[in-house]
């Protein structure tokens, strides 16, 4: 009994001192604690007050004006023109619903179209101000659905009702849209055409209260010469359209954004990195919050560089009017097309180019792109090229190039003969010069024999060569720039069209320019090659880049394009020459097929003209799969020292009769200011 009191009491004596220990230990852990809250307080307080102050310095680009481009004399044809912008930049981590908030009080300051509102606009708009409403018409099942699907889910929900705003709570719903449009700390226009100096002040007076929104200098294309040359020149996307869908990633790893402008055809997007400049640099802050606290200038940026063409704006009008003026006189009821090109053979400049139409409505229209990209049948325009690779071959020599011109019967085949020569049994033994001045079919054909290995010829006998000598017709004609991509400095250019059926008839066919399609430019190059002496270079539309004076004028030389040579035809000189001569005969010999148009002509031009025959595909419906004819010419001037050159092509007559060579004769005139354009030089 005694034991257990003894026992009883050693236990009540450890209580106390077991609370003093749990006593000292919350006593240590407090103590701990206070002085923690004092050192962060006092020894570290202003380091943290700092973080929670602390600001993000992002740098943002934004655009400058695009590169203007002029002709050949200074004369603009692409400039720009500048208008009073309002932007938003948006912050890292904007919510939608502080953007409704600005957008809100922005629409009283400015007004924007509603236009282009879509359904799904204003119900992204009432998302945003309606939050907590949306959260309360969602089920548990559907808060937990992934965000693509969530958000599907929620536009569903929303009603007629919800979104039948005023117009004025349209304009908040379209001035939100475009911020809403904006990636996390890039800029946006909100509003960039016709702004008013009403709006611009009323805004720039409050930009304190509108977080992100400043005001700027925007620009716009404009065309001084209208539509001329236009498709061209090309285009620029919109700031809304952006960067093309199939180019976003390589843009975007240039540096730019989005919605940048960028050329999306012809000139424009040929020459993209030269006209877009050097993008203009601000120094964005933001707060922890991720909102735009300040933003600020640290590099001006470069606008654009110019481009100066080889084209002398004068001059095309003048061309543009004679192609026009061609259709409007409906010579033949057929043809509703004209394609012209005039160039410098010693460099591959383009002087002035040119294609109409008219259209079902009977209205003129450009068609300046059918030039590098629509095919035709050239008939015997290309007949120089097959001279020369009788040549090449080897089948003639400059001392052994006299065929007899006779009608050819091959047995399957249609009767191949000349125009001057057309009578069985006939024969009229020429040599390449006279071949080329009259025209004649059945010397091209009996080259191509001899290349195939066939030098005799019976009537109704075989045609003995082989279908595949027309690929090695090709490649010859190729050297000239027939059927193959010119290089000019133009994106999405053709290639002609060539034939699919191989066969020998079509080998002869090909010689004499009846089987193979051609586009104008090609025609052109080719004509280049022969006039210089056996240079193909590329066709050229820009000759210089230069920078922007202070005033806006065109400035100081920056790159001179040099003339790009894409091959050298493997000839002799003297076979060049016959050619050449063979060329001047067309027009100066009586025989000659262009001789009445050109025989007293002072210009002293070598011409070879064409015909060809072809299937109707113009834009008469009524008149599709019908036959009719090509009409062709290539000519240069002056014969003994060449400046420039002129293609014509006019697809679909009804008739043989050329119609292209005295609409070339027009052309030249133009550019030597005689007959007809005599008084331009007084």
């Amino acid at each position: 009994m005694e034991d257990n009191t003894q026992s009883k009491r050693k236990r009540k004596s450890h209580i106390p001192f077991r609370l003093n220990l749990l006593f000292f230990i919350v006593f240590s852990l407090f103590s701990a604690v206070i002085f923690r809250l004092g050192y962060l307080q006092i020894v570290r307080g202003d380091e943290f007050e700092a973080i929670v102050k602390r600001t993000e310095t992002t740098l943002v680009t934004e655009s400058v004006p695009r590169g203007l481009i002029y002709d050949r004399d200074g004369n603009i044809l692409v400039g720009n023109e500048p208008q009073h912008s309002i932007t938003y930049t948006r912050g890292a981590n904007t919510t939608a619903e502080e953007m409704a908030k600005v957008a809100s009080s922005l629409a009283g300051l400015i007004n924007v179209s509603i236009e282009e509102l879509t359904e799904r606009d204003l119900k992204d708009y009432w998302m945003a101000v309606n939050n907590e409403v949306m959260l309360k018409r969602l089920s548990d099942d559907e808060k937990l659905l992934p965000g693509s699907e969530l958000y599907e889910v929620e536009l569903a929900k929303i009603t007629v009702e919800d979104i039948a705003y005023s117009d004025e709570q349209k304009e908040i719903a379209a001035i939100f849209k475009r911020m809403n449009s904006a990636y996390a700390l890039s800029t946006t226009s909100i509003k960039n055409k016709d702004v008013s100096d009403e709006e611009l002040a009323q805004v720039s007076e409050n930009l304190s209260g509108l977080s992100g929104v400043d005001v700027a200098t925007d620009w716009v294309r404009i065309y001084p010469e209208s539509d001329l040359l236009k498709s061209i020149l090309g285009g620029v996307t919109s700031e809304k359209i952006g960067l093309p869908s199939d180019q976003v990633a390589t843009y975007l790893a240039k540096g730019y954004a989005r919605n940048d402008r960028v050329g999306n055809s012809y000139l424009e997007q040929e020459y993209e990195s030269v006209l877009s400049g050097t993008k203009s640099q601000w120094e964005t802050i933001t707060n922890q919050s991720g909102e735009v606290v300040t933003r600020e200038e640290s590099y001006e940026g470069k606008a654009g560089d110019n481009l100066v063409l080889t084209i002398d704006i004068d001059f095309q009008k003048e061309i543009e009017q004679i192609a026009t003026e061609f259709l409007n006189s409906n010579v033949d009821s057929y043809n509703d097309r004209v394609y012209i090109v005039a160039s410098d053979p010693n460099t591959g400049e383009i002087l002035g180019m040119t294609g109409k139409q008219r259209s079902t409505s009977n209205e003129i229209v450009d068609d300046a792109l059918g030039v590098i990209n629509s095919s035709y049948g050239m008939g015997s325009a290309v007949k120089g090229a097959m001279v020369l690779t009788g040549y090449m071959s080897g089948v003639i020599s400059t001392d052994n190039n006299v065929l007899v011109d006779e009608p050819l019967q091959f047995q399957g085949s249609n009767l191949k003969k000349s125009v001057f020569n057309p009578s069985i049994g006939s024969q009229v033994a020429i040599n390449d010069i006279e071949a080329l001045a009259r025209s004649s079919n059945i010397y091209m054909v009996k080259l191509a024999m001899l290349m195939g290995g066939q030098s005799s010829y019976e009537s109704g006998g075989t045609l003995n060569i082989s279908a595949d000598l027309i690929d090695e017709l090709r490649s010859y004609f190729a050297q000239f720039g027939l059927g193959v991509k010119t290089g000019i400095d133009l994106p999405n250019e053709g290639s002609g069209l060539t034939g699919f059926d191989q066969a020998a008839v079509n080998v002869v066919d090909q010689s004499f320019g009846q089987y193979d399609l051609y586009t104008t430019l090609q025609l052109s190059q080719y004509i280049n090659t022969i006039a210089n002496g056996g240079t193909r270079y590329a066709p050229q539309l820009v000759s210089e880049i230069r920078s922007t004076d202070a005033n806006g004028s065109l400035g100081a030389l920056e790159t001179t394009l040099e003339t790009k040579v894409m091959n050298q035809v493997d000839v002799g000189a003297e076979a060049m020459e016959r050619v050449q001569q063979g060329f001047y005969q067309v027009t100066h010999s009586a025989n000659g097929t262009a001789y009445s148009t050109f025989g007293k002509d002072s210009n002293n031009v070598a011409a070879k003209t064409g015909t060809a025959e072809a299937f109707y595909d113009g834009n008469n419906e009524n008149l599709k799969g019908e036959s009719v004819f090509n009409s062709t010419f290539v000519g240069y001037a002056p014969f003994d020292n060449p400046e420039i050159t002129v293609t014509v092509v006019v697809p679909y007559l009804k008739s043989e009769t050329g119609r292209a060579t005295p609409i070339a004769k027009k052309v030249f005139d133009a550019y030597f200011n005689t007959g007809d354009y005599a008084a331009k030089a007084e």
